[in-house]
């Protein structure tokens, strides 16, 4: 096996039975950035693992292994604000199965690790958790190299102006003209300025926003369905 990784900040994403006893664990690390590590003996009753490894909770964990399924040997437990509430846990899952389901493996994402914990904090303390969730897939765009401005038609390399109706590709962002891959059209010039400026309270930029990157994080699932959409309808 490689040399052993020490109190490596992580969160854990998702968990599930592996074999007899031990529990297959997806985190989201700082160095690390999303893996999968093993965890032995962590299921059974009187293993303190069990406890330990779950979501939103903030640790500090030993590792290590070659290949790309790693070996948990320690977990520590930080102090950190606890999620309440239905709607902030249903957000709290959805971002966890976001960077679970879409984050490449093995690349460290510090400025989006960082993001996550912000929106973790958030959440523990928000009741308005839209433009919380917002934002953290706005720097979820950008670190994967889908990001846009509001602001800015790309295709046309001008600023967005506020009398004229514009479209939203996802892979050139804002757009002026109307081509095949434009998933959504007569979108308000006025209304991007406004989420430009950072306007995610009003009815209409929540709605825009919120479609927007609907269609951006379908671009990036490539067809897979987010489960945890579903916890939204329901509640």
């Amino acid at each position: 096996m490689s040399r052993p990784l020490y109190d490596e900040p992580a969160y854990v994403l998702h968990r599930r039975p592996y074999r007899d006893s031990s529990l297959l664990v997806d985190l989201f690390s700082l160095n690390g950035g999303r893996l999968t590590v093993v965890a032995r003996g962590a299921n059974s009753p009187k293993s303190p693992l069990k406890a330990q490894l779950q979501p939103f909770q903030p640790l500090l964990v030993d590792w290590q292994g070659r290949n790309e399924l790693k070996t948990l040997l320690r977990a520590e437990v930080r102090s950190a604000p606890a999620i309440k509430g239905t709607l902030q846990l249903y957000s709290g899952l959805y971002l966890n199965e976001l960077l679970q389901r879409i984050l490449p493996s093995g690349d460290p994402y510090p400025e989006l690790f960082a993001a996550y914990i912000d929106v973790l904090n958030a959440l523990a303390s928000s009741v308005d958790v839209e433009p919380l969730l917002r934002r953290f897939e706005r720097t979820f765009a950008q670190v994967l190299g889908v990001g846009f401005e509001w602001d800015q038609a790309n295709d046309a390399g001008v600023p967005v102006e506020s009398q004229r109706r514009y479209g939203y590709d996802p892979e050139q962002g804002i757009v002026r003209g109307a081509s095949e891959t434009v998933r959504l059209r007569e979108l308000s010039g006025q209304t991007l300025l406004r989420l430009a400026a950072g306007d995610y309270q009003s009815p209409d930029c929540r709605q825009m926003a919120k479609r927007v990157m609907r269609v951006l994080i379908d671009h990036l699932l490539q067809g897979r369905p987010l489960h945890s959409r579903a916890l939204f309808r329901k509640g």
